[in-house]
């Protein structure tokens, strides 16, 4: 596996953390986490993560902010 997907597969549990803190409440983060470790499942892990994956992880992970706050 790529360094840069180890990244993105530690962004994923951190976002994964902030799910279980909100009870799962958050639909919305919780398909948006989903839809990117699908992405993820179906990457090319020897490559750099695609754009549709990078862009994905940001916004599961600024759906996260706004679930932190």
């Amino acid at each position: 596996m790529n360094d840069t997907f180890r990244e993105v597969k530690d962004r994923i549990r951190k976002l994964d953390t902030v799910l279980e803190r909100g009870g799962n409440g958050n639909t919305e983060l919780a398909q948006a986490v989903s839809h990117v470790r699908r992405l993820v499942k179906k990457g090319d892990r020897s490559r750099e993560p695609s754009e549709e994956i990078r862009r994905s992880l940001e916004k599961a992970e600024a759906l996260g902010r706004t679930q932190q706050a």
